[in-house]
């Protein structure tokens, strides 16, 4: 009887130290599978084109032109077009966002012309918005912000609405040297 006894002893100690070892490779079978699972997910994330994004600064552009050219400080440099602004009021804001562009008369934003087939992409300090009949090209030239507006294509003519070279947006303005209209009664 004891060698029965030594002998269901040795089967079980045979037996739960085999155990561990099938465990372990099942382990390593399920861990290698993770780890092939997560490198071809982020394989095809990385190989996915990445969506560019629109800056939400586009949403209220301002235009803006230069009044200094020789100063140094953008402030001072860049400001409100008086005349466009205040006096005729016939130049253009600019809301872009990512299903619409928005032109419309700085003085009345009920007069706007509005785009809504587009595409657009980001390179480097440049966004390129393009539609059927032009290639848009926001350039930011200083960090400011101050955006230069470079139009290609057929040519863009609206009523009361003249679009400016420069703009910035709408919280940067009360930063430059001319602002507003000041005490203008026109």
């Amino acid at each position: 009887m004891k060698n029965i006894i030594i002998n269901w002893s040795v089967m079980i100690a045979l037996l739960a130290s085999c155990s561990p070892a099938t465990d372990k490779k099942v382990d390593k079978t399920d861990s290698l599978k993770t780890k092939v699972d997560t490198i071809t997910t982020a394989a095809s994330e990385k190989n996915s084109t990445a969506k560019p994004e629109l800056s939400s600064d586009f949403s209220e552009l301002i235009p803006i032109d230069v009044l200094d050219n020789k100063s140094t400080n953008v402030y001072e440099k860049y400001g409100i077009e008086f005349s466009g602004n205040c006096y005729s009021c016939d130049l253009a804001s600019l809301s872009i966002t990512k299903d619409k562009i928005i032109w419309a008369n700085i003085c009345n934003e009920n007069d706007a012309f509005e785009i809504n087939d587009f595409s657009f992409s980001n390179e480097g300090n440049k966004t390129i918005i393009k539609t059927s009949e032009r290639t848009y090209t926001l350039i930011q030239i200083d960090k400011a912000p101050v955006y230069e507006l470079v139009i290609e294509g057929k040519k863009l003519e609206l009523k009361n609405k003249r679009i400016s070279r420069y703009f910035t947006i709408k919280k940067a303005l009360p930063l430059f040297k001319e602002h507003d209209c000041g005490d203008f009664e026109g």
